[in-house]
């Protein structure tokens, strides 16, 4: 399942044309992954889909949110038999250009499933996206989405911890969290990393468009610290048998955090994912976290469920 996924992402990227520091700097992909990807193996090109396989529209979507674990979310999937897992960050519904391409470019870019398979694919962009849940809903107003959600405030931090190495690693000017979340001492509303923590807003404009029943949220804070709970609540979301079982993680001390174990293999999500967070002034975080609490609120009452953010 997952040996599509490096070939279809890279095939998305040379068709969308994106400069790599665009695809690291607005859509959190990490420079160390993406060569990674670039040189991964090519010979899928040539490859004869496996017999009685074809390519099919997702029966379900991974919609977000960046930083949230969608990553960690779809390898840990891609553990059970019964899931395929296409190319992440494919950017159809959010992206006007590829949603132009139409449905056929975009079925084409999913792997090559059996009958009994699930297709699912990952793009964090589409949470915050106003187009998409729309645009979902006229592909399939039936489909199964996954939305993947941490505390806000650990996960602007978050963000703004991937773009600042990213701009690193580009040998970019970078400035301080405080200077990006305040501007003359109030909370700076056009930062693209708080306005994509305010989660009651977003889950409003999918709410229009499905029934809460279809939209399953995984505790991303829950997923890192004990994986295997909230993927058994994907399995029975997605009609799945029991398949991912304990003995598919194992916890590693020196990254942190654990990494996954199966068909006979070990593999760990990139050295790039789990960064260790700067400090932040500590009125700045106050300030940041009083002014989420609201929309926190407000959210716990739309999806009629709490979780433990600060």
């Amino acid at each position: 399942m997952s040996y599509f996924l490096s070939f279809a992402f890279l095939f998305v990227v040379q068709i969308h044309g994106a400069p790599p520091e665009f695809l690291q700097e607005e859509f959190g992909i990490d420079p160390i992954e993406l060569d990674s990807i670039q040189a991964s193996n090519m010979s899928d090109v040539s490859t004869s889909p496996p017999p009685g396989t074809s390519k099919r529209a997702p029966q379900s979507i991974i919609i977000g949110v960046r930083k949230g674990g969608t990553r960690a979310l779809l390898e840990m999937l891609d553990i059970h038999p019964e899931v395929a897992a296409a190319a992440t960050e494919v950017h159809f519904f959010d992206w006007d250009e590829n949603y132009a391409k139409g449905f056929e470019w975009y079925r084409d870019l999913m792997p090559y499933s059996y009958p009994n398979q699930i297709t699912i694919e990952k793009t964090p962009g589409y949470f915050t996206s106003a187009l998409a849940p729309e645009r979902i809903c006229a592909m399939n107003s039936s489909i199964k989405l996954l939305l993947i959600l941490r505390d806000p405030t650990e996960r602007v931090i978050s963000d703004y911890t991937q773009v600042y190495f990213n701009r690193l690693e580009n040998h970019k000017p970078v400035q301080a969290i405080e200077n990006l979340l305040v501007r003359n001492g109030v909370l700076n509303m056009r930062y693209k990393a708080i306005q994509r923590s305010l989660y009651d807003v977003h889950i409003r404009n999918w709410l229009r468009h499905f029934p809460l029943e279809q939209i399953h949220i995984v505790d991303g804070d829950a997923l890192i610290q004990d994986p295997l709970p909230e993927l058994q609540k994907v399995e029975n979301f997605l009609n799945l048998p029991p398949r991912i079982v304990s003995s598919n993680f194992y916890f590693n001390q020196t990254k942190g955090f654990y990494c996954i174990r199966s068909d006979g293999r070990e593999r760990c999500l990139h050295e790039s994912k789990g960064r260790p967070h700067p400090a932040v002034n500590n009125s700045v975080l106050q300030q940041l976290r009083a002014f989420l609490r609201e929309h926190n609120r407000t959210f716990f009452r739309l999806v009629r469920r709490t979780f433990n953010w600060q």
